[in-house]
């Protein structure tokens, strides 16, 4: 029940949060991922906008809420629930990804995971769907910024569970980071002070609008000296 519960949430929010999908010319900054990234976009406070009002450019957002990377129905998969379809090949200088955290909760109820984790990236960072997608985005020439979940230090929330899974997901994460130039791995484990409940909403698991403008202006940091570069093919 809870993970039909949350499947439904997510549904919805596919219709009611995300941003509709665009190739708006001369946008150089490209975001995909879920719904950490897609919260908040209804009220134009999304990570997206945080990063466009940032550097007074436009961020093509297409990323939609309860994306993953395992999701085999083809209608919905087509529309961003399957994560690597939100990609379309364009001039970018910046792309920014997240995923990962639904695959845990829908693919094994953020229990038994240590399957679905191999199948997302390997122990050492160099196999699964997180690699060889990085791998596509990077042949296109832009840089990567690929980054982590917020955490619950200090409370109690729903996906409690998904914990250990979410952070064995960072190690790996940081293992592909050291291995292909021109990516970078952004965590955001640390970003929540313990105890402190204004960075989600009232269900603990999507940022609040202060959450989404603290990882915005988190990537935003990373991303500005990239801004200034053209493509980078293979180097970082």
């Amino acid at each position: 029940m809870f993970r039909f519960l949350l499947g439904c949430l997510c549904l919805f929010g596919l219709f009611a949060c995300g941003e509709q999908v665009s190739t708006r010319e001369g946008a150089r900054i490209l975001l995909l991922g879920d719904s950490m990234f897609a919260a908040n976009t209804a009220t134009n406070e999304g990570v997206a906008d945080v990063i466009e009002n940032t550097f007074g450019q436009e961020v093509v957002d297409r990323s939609v809420p309860g994306a993953r990377y395992f999701h085999g129905l083809p209608i919905s998969g087509a529309a961003g629930l399957n994560l690597p379809a939100q990609f379309r090949a364009s001039d970018w200088n910046v792309i920014i990804v997240n995923g990962g955290g639904n695959d845990f909760l829908f693919g094994c109820g953020c229990g038994k995971c240590d399957g679905v984790l191999d199948r997302l990236i390997s122990s050492d960072g160099r196999q699964g769907a997180i690699p060889a997608f990085v791998a596509k985005l990077r042949k296109t020439g832009a840089q990567v910024v690929y980054a982590g979940y917020l955490r619950n230090p200090g409370t109690t929330t729903m996906i409690k569970a998904c914990g250990p899974a979410g952070n064995e997901l960072d190690r790996r994460l940081g293992e592909l980071d050291k291995l292909v130039p021109g990516m970078i791995f952004l965590p955001m484990s640390g970003l929540v002070p313990y105890g402190d409940l204004s960075y989600h909403q009232i269900d603990r698991i999507h940022p609040s609008r202060k959450g989404s403008r603290e990882i915005g202006l988190t990537i935003a940091r990373v991303i500005e000296p990239m801004l200034n570069e053209g493509p980078s093919a293979q180097s970082r």
